[in-house]
């Protein structure tokens, strides 16, 4: 459930919910299809692409265990994000939605970037920009969501527990990513707030 992958759409669906504002002028249909779209573009097509490459031999597993056979996925799927990004742009949402997956965008640009060097927890950047993209939303339209982040930072916890647990990062790679997620989702998020 807290797979990074997932983040960008469980995002969406509890901005849909929780805020009036973002999905005022669509249908429970049109709410359905929208993120019916969006699981395609950032969740589908991201996991065939790298099915395909573990195929081709470029990767190991699903799993991306090591630094190097992460920069192609992430690639793909920043160019999948992007994607939807232009999409939520034309669709009748609040601008905060389009916001919420620039953020995303540029939150798994600079995951791939930093990972050249160095393996920052995707995990968490997907956690942090749940958590951030929610306190935009509140600065944004003023919700009163307290209990959604209490939960939001015990899940994220969590989760960065279980990657220092299974030794799959370190705890500046986990905190790291944390910040990362935070910063671009609640930054662009909140630019809504001056257009």
């Amino acid at each position: 459930m807290l797979h990074p992958l997932l983040m960008p759409l469980i995002t969406l669906w509890l901005a849909m919910e929780l805020d009036p504002l973002v999905a005022f002028l669509l249908p429970d249909q049109g709410r359905f299809i929208t993120l019916a779209m969006v699981a395609l573009m950032t969740v589908v097509f991201p996991i065939t692409s790298t099915l395909l490459l573990k195929r081709a031999g470029l990767v190991s597993s699903l799993e991306l265990p090591t630094r190097q056979e992460r920069l192609g996925p992430y690639i793909m799927t920043v160019i999948y994000y992007a994607m939807t990004w232009y999409l939520l742009l034309r669709a009748p949402l609040d601008v905060v939605a389009s916001r919420l997956f620039f953020g995303a965008t540029v939150a798994v640009m600079l995951t791939a970037l930093i990972t050249i060097r160095w393996k920052i927890s995707a995990h968490m950047v997907g956690m942090g920009g749940l958590i951030g993209a929610l306190a935009g939303l509140n600065v944004v339209h003023g919700l009163g969501l307290f209990p959604i982040f209490v939960v939001a930072i015990i899940l994220a916890g969590m989760l960065g527990t279980a990657r220092l647990l299974t030794s799959d990062h370190t705890v500046g790679q986990v905190l790291a990513g944390a910040l990362l997620g935070v910063c671009c989702t609640y930054t662009s998020v909140i630019t809504a707030a001056v257009q």
